[in-house]
């Protein structure tokens, strides 16, 4: 029994050390894996670092990204293939290709308003830096509306698809199925039932929860939806870094829409946090409203690569009490100049006693803020207006960091109190406005596709003088202790956000 017991202990033994050599193995090779994972991480860092110096369009960014991508890899490196290249080959390839279907187009409607005295000719350096980022022109003959907030906005638009006869071109970064979007939709089908041509394009990173049921009631109706996808032909299935952000609509090429007003529950206040909402678009009828056809038209071939057909390209006689000049500025990182950017740039610099802002994102770059100072020691009047709430709490940060920055340069800085401030306005002087999608930052100056009209008229640049003055009110001022009264956690967070900005 003795011998017995003894023989069945032996078994029990052997696993045991079977069991320490496979648990002491386990360890050794777990640590030979994390080991390699980390060195790869730091090999894929270091090369991928490279590439972002390389193709970094801004020494600041590419210092940033550098500086991530070495000692943070693992999260970095991962974020960089995704949102980190600014450089958008592919749709620069579809516009060359598409140039020779617009050139023609564009040399018609110049030589048009030329001849019917509707083309404005630069005699200011202003107009003429801005029309040379642009294929377009400043063109006479424009009526045009200022729309606050969206009740205002969707009644016009509303409106304005209810009397089209011929087409109508839709484009928004979101659209949303609530009873917003749903209105839009049933109004659209409408008018796609009744003949009319009707083109809706989305961004699909901006419109990310809108479902094929509410695509496909339109698509069932005859209307013509697409999803404008940025990676749709680099070859890199999780480049998200580029948006199509532009707001647009036209209708029938007599009566055009933009600022910044997606479509959706929440410009209508119906916020949950972020509520009331308030923003700013504006309409225009005449020469500007056919212009604003050939970004839509552009976008329209980059995602289809259909020429859009039926447009009215003829220049009708302007309405006796269309007296404002309008620019459309279309921007985007395929854009040989950082246009955006440069536009910002010499807007800020060509102001002589005024420069109003109103952004929700205010995350300027070096320029900018050089641009700002240096308004201020001309002696204009600088003021910027942005959020009290945020809806980003990185920009919120890096916002508080840069607010204090311009307030010691002497910029009026005010954050607004009655909701959310989502408008991108501005307003230089007396008779220069400039209403879009565009924010004052990275994002907007370099990756995304943006819009901007730029007005020239005394009685829209008193409109928008109203408009301003009442925001102030709604506001509180920025002053210097604001950030220095906050928390050292706060504060550390303001300066780290700060150092991101370049990448936001």
């Amino acid at each position: 029994m003795e011998n017995h017991s003894a023989s069945d202990s032996e078994p029990d033994s052997h696993k045991k050390k079977k069991f320490n050599r496979i648990r002491v193995f386990y360890r050794l090779y777990r640590k030979r894996l994390i080991a390699g994972f980390v060195v790869l991480a730091h090999v894929a860092g270091a090369l991928t670092s490279v590439e972002a110096v390389m193709e970094t369009r801004t020494p600041p960014g590419a210092v940033a990204w550098a500086i991530s991508l070495n000692l943070f890899p693992y999260g970095a490196v991962p974020a960089y293939w995704i949102f980190g290249h600014t450089e958008f080959e592919s749709y620069q390839a579809a516009s060359l290709l598409n140039e020779a279907e617009f050139e023609p187009i564009r040399q018609d409607l110049t030589s048009s308003l030329a001849k019917q005295g509707l083309r404005d000719i630069p005699d200011t350096p202003l107009e003429k830096m801005l029309e040379s980022l642009t294929p377009l022109s400043f063109t006479y003959g424009n009526k045009v509306d200022l729309l606050v907030d969206g009740r205002e906005t969707f009644d016009a638009m509303y409106a304005a698809i209810d009397s089209a006869q011929k087409y109508i071109l839709l484009q928004s970064y979101i659209i949303r199925d609530d009873a917003t979007g749903r209105r839009f939709s049933e109004k659209l089908i409408a008018k796609a039932k009744a003949g009319v041509m009707v083109k809706v394009l989305y961004d699909e990173i901006g419109s990310l929860g809108l479902g094929s049921e509410f695509t496909g009631r339109l698509l069932a109706s005859g209307v013509d939806v697409k999803a404008f996808s940025t990676n749709q032909s680099d070859g890199r299935k999780f480049q998200l870094n580029f948006r199509n952000h532009r707001k647009i609509m036209v209708v029938d090429g007599k009566i055009g829409f933009s600022g910044g007003l997606n479509i959706g529950d929440e410009y209508l206040g119906k916020h949950d946090e972020l509520s009331p909402w308030r923003d700013t678009h504006m309409s225009v009828s005449g020469p500007t409203a056919m212009l604003l056809q050939l970004p839509f038209a552009e976008d329209w071939y980059w995602v289809t690569e259909e020429v859009l057909d039926g447009l009215d390209w003829e220049l009708k006689p302007p309405a006796e009490d269309a007296d404002a000049t309008v620019l459309c500025l279309p921007t985007g990182p395929a854009d040989i100049r950082e246009t955006c950017g440069l536009f910002f740039l010499a807007a800020i610099n060509s102001a002589k006693e005024r420069l109003w802002i109103a952004t929700p994102y205010f995350v300027p770059d070096e320029q900018i803020l050089s641009a700002l100072k240096l308004a201020v020691l001309r002696g204009v009047d600088v003021r910027i207006i942005v959020p009290g709430m945020n809806d980003s709490t990185l920009v919120k940060f890096s916002s508080y960091a840069y607010l204090d920055e311009v307030k010691k340069a002497g910029v009026r800085a005010y954050r607004f109190g009655n909701g959310f401030l989502h408008q991108k306005t501005m307003l230089i002087d007396d008779d220069f406005s400039c209403v879009g999608s565009a924010n004052m930052d990275n994002r907007s100056f370099r990756l995304n596709f943006e819009i901007v009209l730029a007005v020239k008229s005394e009685d829209f640049g008193n409109d928008m003088e109203k408009m301003f003055e009442k925001d102030f009110a709604d506001s509180t001022e920025f002053n210097e202790k604001d950030l220095d009264e906050k928390s050292f956690p706060f504060r550390l967070s303001s300066r780290v956000s700060r150092l991101l900005a370049p990448i936001q």
